[in-house]
């Protein structure tokens, strides 16, 4: 399956039909619904209708659109839909979530159809006890399609700087203090673990602290472009109220190996969502 939704909810029940022109869903975290296949050309485009039963009622065209693109082929997805009135404040947040995962759905798509697989896999740990940390960090506000390039850089200073004070560094963790999809707006610390804070750092690092608490852990497998998986698995459950978020400590994510050291789809990078 490369459904941005499913995944996060592992135990979801789906039914396809046999000659494979609607399917149903139904689960705890995804809710239920279904699609039903309207009209197909081949090698253009298909349509079909969403309707979605729980957690609120909707009925929605669909439409996958294939045009040639050089040796490959261009997909667009789109979807039509309304919200009631009286949340006309939330349409621009609500159009960039289901972007969002329009965006991931597309990225799993890609990968089912070029390698026949999806190498994005998710563990839900539950709540963990994370203990308290020193670290060294910069903090960094770009564009939510920039993080990937941006964190990067981050993390090679860090380095660079760790090598130069000649400190061995800890592990690695980031933690996102702002994200505003509308905006295309994320601001995040790229940090290193420190045991012993050094004396003066230059100006564009800071060093800190981060306090202990019970995180929700969400387990994320595979390469760092299907990451967003984990995140938007961990706030679906959060919504479907499997935990409680603590929203006065900001939600981070730990690396637990490199991607220079193991292929990129056995890279393990663990999600955290503080809980109260």
């Amino acid at each position: 399956m490369w459904s941005p939704w499913t995944i996060a909810d592992p135990d979801c029940k789906v039914r396809i039909a046999p000659d494979g022109t609607q399917y149903a869903w139904e689960g705890n975290i995804v809710g239920s619904g279904n699609m039903i296949i309207d009209q197909a050309e081949a090698n253009k485009a298909v349509h079909y209708t969403l309707t979605f039963l729980k957690p609120w009622k909707a009925v929605s065209p669909v439409r996958f659109l294939f045009e040639p693109d050089g040796k490959g082929t261009k997909i667009t997805w789109t979807m039509e839909g309304s919200i009631p009135v009286f949340l006309f404040f939330m349409a621009k947040t609500m159009g960039a979530f289901v972007a969002m995962d329009y965006e991931r759905g597309l990225a799993m798509l890609k990968d089912h159809l070029e390698i026949s697989a999806v190498p994005s896999k998710l563990n839900f740990a539950g709540v963990e006890s994370f203990a308290s940390f020193p670290f060294i960090g910069l903090r960094t506000s770009c564009a939510r399609t920039e993080v990937g390039e941006v964190m990067g850089k981050d993390f090679e200073k860090l380095v660079a700087l760790f090598e130069e004070l000649d400190i061995d560094p800890g592990p690695a963790f980031s933690i996102y203090h702002k994200f505003d999809p509308a905006k295309n707006i994320t601001e995040y610390t790229a940090g290193l673990m420190v045991e012993e804070m050094p004396d003066d750092l230059p100006a564009e690092y800071f060093s800190g602290m981060f306090p202990a608490c019970e995180a929700y852990k969400v387990e994320h497998t595979g390469p760092y472009r299907h990451l967003g998986n984990a995140w938007s698995a961990g706030m679906m459950h959060g919504r479907s109220k499997v935990f409680k978020q603590n929203k006065k400590i900001h939600p981070f994510e730990t690396y637990e190996n490199d991607v220079s050291q193991v292929p990129e789809e056995e890279l393990i990078t663990n999600v955290y969502f503080p809980v109260q």
